[in-house]
């Protein structure tokens, strides 16, 4: 599972990049100032967590507990729900999704999902054995 954290945390990571850019290029003149902002605090989380999860990753190479595959599976879902709920709040006039009313309260449960991570995260790192 470590590696599969490395390798997805690599895609998201280029996938963060792909997005800022576009969110600063394609998007700056399509998009109002707040919706633009939310975008790229999709963008912000999104990199965030995907450090975390290269973290999850790394760390679980040599001590793969399930303390850290739950956080790098928290850390992945929160991406999914908080980034991209943000993402198609944000484009939902150019994307023709106005009545997609369901999505506001997903990104609270990403968020959620970021906090859960953070804490299994914690808890792995608390057990481990002090010459790891």
């Amino acid at each position: 599972m470590a590696k599969k954290f490395l390798q997805l945390g690599a895609l998201l990571g280029a996938l963060s990049v792909i997005l800022g850019a576009f969110s600063a290029h394609a998007l700056k003149g399509k998009l109002d100032a707040n919706l633009l902002s939310i975008f790229q605090t999709g963008v912000q989380y999104q990199f965030y967590h995907t450090f975390a999860l290269l973290m999850v990753g790394w760390i679980a190479l040599k001590n793969n507990n399930k303390w850290f595959r739950y956080a790098g599976i928290f850390f992945i879902l929160g991406i999914v729900c908080f980034s991209g709920s943000l993402y198609l709040l944000a484009n939902r006039f150019l994307l023709e999704i106005e009545s997609w009313s369901w999505l506001g309260p997903i990104t609270p449960i990403g968020g959620l999902c970021f906090i859960i991570g953070w804490v299994l995260f914690f808890i792995g790192v608390s057990i481990l054995k002090n010459d790891e």
